[in-house]
């Protein structure tokens, strides 16, 4: 069983590290100063995809925190 949940553990933090790591980032950066920060073809496009990799981040990090309790509490 201890087994089972460090494999856990390991899957749901590796899965964690890469949807954090390929989400968008949330600055314009320098195009805010000349008012291309919202463009019409900018944000509604990836909307879709920002919203699956924010819920796939949201059920690997409980899955993460849920199986290292677990772990915790079986040894």
């Amino acid at each position: 069983m201890q087994t089972l949940f460090s494999i856990i553990v390991l899957l749901a933090s590796v899965v964690l590290i890469f949807t954090v790591m390929l989400q968008p980032s949330k600055s314009e950066g320098l195009g805010t100063i000349g008012g291309a920060g919202e463009s019409i073809w900018g944000k509604s496009k990836s909307k879709n995809y920002e919203d699956k990799l924010a819920k796939a981040t949201t059920i690997a990090a409980i899955v993460f925190m849920v199986s290292a309790i677990v772990l915790a509490a079986i040894q």
